[in-house]
């Protein structure tokens, strides 16, 4: 099942299409509109009438979390406060991020949000316990992309006490969370003699802030004897759709339209054009308004798949280090 099958089996000629004009729109906009970019671009000499190809966007600097961190973050703001619906800040005890969106940029994250849930399986007939705190923006679009498909949600929180009450009053399909809340779960089952497999929970969507796929999931998928998806949310992406897993669950399709991504080499600037080679994801947003990122090393070691998806969708896959391992290839560790 597709949210969008227009969009999500679009064929590579319109898509590549529709890429050109987002990127130059982009390029266009953030020079005109963002400090920190006008300054970046100037830097090596790029006007936005250099850019009329995917290819040309090589000609444009990188984008690091070092950089994210040390500047202003008003530098990378687009728009006067006036024209910004949601201000999230996320803080722990080594990084903080702030993050600006306009109502296009919640829209297209739930939108996002939406093909990544359906891709799971996720439909009205579900009824989903969702673990988190809803201040996190990223949060709140999987709370919204929940009930515009019709599913019943339960916002669990972070308390395990209210966790472990609603999961004996409620018959949930569905689990959303971190893998950390989700571990403490079923661990706060256990201590209280209980069995997580025990209850009617089918799948589970991990929402992973620092890696594309979590190693912890191999053994949440063990503990709770079901299929687990992944959501990669960094703050500074400031969602948590831009890539998802089919119920294929082989490899993991990007979001073209809304993002360009590039394999790069670590710790160099050459593009990886041939397949099944493993690099650093770069990623560009298209769509972005507060806050674009262009050219952002996200830091993942990822591999451009080459063979066609089963579900048929056409956005191109990567895989990770760790897709396809099963427990055993973690034993040692």
């Amino acid at each position: 099942m597709y949210a969008n099958e227009k969009i999500e089996r679009i064929s590579r000629e319109e898509l590549t299409a529709l890429q050109i004009e987002r990127l130059k729109k982009t390029v266009s906009y953030v020079y005109e509109k963002s400090s920190f970019y006008r300054r970046s671009f100037d830097k090596v000499g790029i006007k936005p009438e250099n850019i009329s190809t995917l290819a040309d966007i090589q000609k444009l600097p990188f984008l690091t979390l070092e950089e994210i961190k040390r500047t202003n973050v008003f530098d990378f703001l687009t728009l006067p406060l006036s024209g910004v619906l949601r201000i999230t800040h996320f803080e722990d005890f080594e990084d903080e991020c702030t993050k600006f969106y306009t109502r296009d940029d919640i829209r297209q994250n739930v939108e996002m949000t939406v093909r990544c849930l359906i891709a799971a399986g996720i439909n009205k007939t579900s009824t989903v316990g969702l673990q988190g705190d809803l201040s996190d923006g990223k949060f709140l679009d999987i709370l919204y992309a929940l009930e515009s498909i019709g599913a019943a949600v339960i916002p669990l929180g972070m308390d395990y006490r209210k966790w472990l009450r609603l999961m004996e009053d409620f018959q949930m399909d569905i689990l959303i969370g971190t893998p950390q809340l989700i571990m403490q779960l079923i661990i706060q089952l256990q201590a209280i003699g209980k069995n997580i497999i025990d209850y009617s929970i089918k799948k589970i969507l991990c929402v992973n802030v620092n890696n594309i796929q979590n190693p912890l999931q191999q053994h949440i998928g063990i503990r709770t004897g079901t299929q687990v998806f992944n959501l990669f949310a960094p703050s500074e992406i400031g969602t948590a759709g831009m890539i998802y897993q089919c119920r294929s669950n082989s490899g993991h399709h990007v979001q073209e339209d809304n993002y360009f991504a590039e394999i790069v080499e670590f710790n160099g600037d050459k593009v990886i054009e041939e397949p099944e080679r493993m690099g650093e994801l770069v990623i560009t947003t298209l769509t972005a308004q507060a806050f674009p990122l262009i050219r952002y090393r996200t830091g993942q070691a990822v591999r451009r798949m080459s063979e066609p998806c089963e579900c048929d969708r056409t956005f191109f896959r990567i895989a990770t280090p760790y897709t396809g391992l099963s427990m055993e290839d973690f034993d040692e560790d």
